[in-house]
């Protein structure tokens, strides 16, 4: 009887703690769209994060307030037994730590529990990239007798000859488009604007694409997105994917691709073309200086071999090399 009681006593508790984590989740959420300015698809995965640990938490009959260390750690090791893999369990917690920092910043916790947390060992996996020839075998490829041939072969000009993510590009706007100039504004993550320069290339892609946009019906509200579809609706990210992907495989590109990988792509023919870190940053809109970095070990092998090729020392072995097996001769 009193077992029956206590247990009526936790599920009770439960359905209280239920309210108030709802209400907390409400304003975390809050907290990250008005304070952080997050875009609705980060906003998706930080909720999606945060739906692993509380449904670990009513399993466990635990308020996520009152989570330790350990049960973070039983909670790490769960996400492993249901097969998810190290990058996306690296993921999940990255959004446990956030949920956490805006707990302790809002005076819910006195101590965050994820402070010692560890994420799962990821081997370093540098992006694919592409080079300019195979961007061009890509563009080859594409049917310009069909309707969308020109919007496509102009989508993988700008992305490449810009460094735009995909969602940059699906709102990319004709008002934001400075073509005498030769740049493009572009709205960023967390709404920050910039500039990047445009290419002449990309310049005469956009107007050929213009030629076939000013004869389709475009439907109201739609009128200022650069790209749109069949029905005169901007693209999604998702359609932009799905395109490019056919088109390297009607290309004979083996290589695993995504729009991603043509800004992975632009940042590396800039670096191989001698262009300053900084300059690099600035045009792909990093907020730290460290995600750029990654570009300087995907440019490791190009970079070496140019060394061995054309530093005097290495030259200079190279000939000494070939008199000595002149000699042997």
């Amino acid at each position: 009887m009193q077992r029956d009681v206590y247990v009526a006593k936790i599920r009770i508790k439960m359905e209280s703690d239920k309210k108030t984590i709802t209400d907390i989740v409400k304003s975390y959420t809050r907290y990250l769209k008005l304070e952080r300015n997050y875009s609705p698809n980060t906003l998706a995965a930080y909720q999606n994060d945060l739906s692993w640990l509380l449904s670990f938490c009513e399993q466990q009959e635990m308020n996520p307030l009152d989570i330790q260390l350990e049960d973070l750690q039983h909670f790490a090791v769960q996400l492993h037994e249901h097969q998810i893999g190290p990058t996306s369990q690296a993921r999940i917690l990255s959004g446990i730590r956030s949920f956490y920092k805006y707990l302790l910043l809002s005076g819910e916790i006195e101590q965050d529990p994820t402070e010692l947390l560890e994420s799962p060992h990821l081997g370093e996996r540098l992006p694919e990239v592409l080079s300019t020839d195979e961007i061009d075998q890509i563009q080859k490829s594409i049917d310009l007798s069909k309707p969308e041939g020109q919007r496509n072969k102009t989508i993988i000009e700008v992305l490449f000859s810009c460094g735009l993510r995909v969602s940059e590009l699906v709102n990319l706007k004709l008002s934001n488009l400075y073509l005498e100039e030769g740049f493009v504004r572009v709205m960023g993550k967390g709404s920050k604007e910039r500039l990047v320069p445009i290419s002449s290339k990309a310049i005469r892609e956009l107007k050929y694409w213009f030629v076939d946009r000013n004869l389709m019906k475009i439907q109201q509200g739609e009128e200022d997105y650069v790209f749109l579809n069949r029905r005169g609706k901007h693209l999604t990210r998702t359609m932009i994917l799905i395109m490019l992907k056919r088109q390297a495989v009607a290309a004979g590109i083996t290589k695993i691709i995504s729009p991603h990988t043509l800004r992975h792509s632009f940042a590396t023919e800039l670096l191989k073309g001698g262009a300053d870190l900084r300059a690099i940053q600035a045009m792909l809109g990093h907020e730290s200086i460290g995600t750029t970095e990654l570009y300087m070990h995907i440019d490791t092998t190009t970079l070496r071999e140019e060394i061995l090729q054309h530093h005097p020392r290495n030259m200079k072995e190279k000939d000494d090399d070939n008199e000595e097996q002149e000699d042997e001769q």
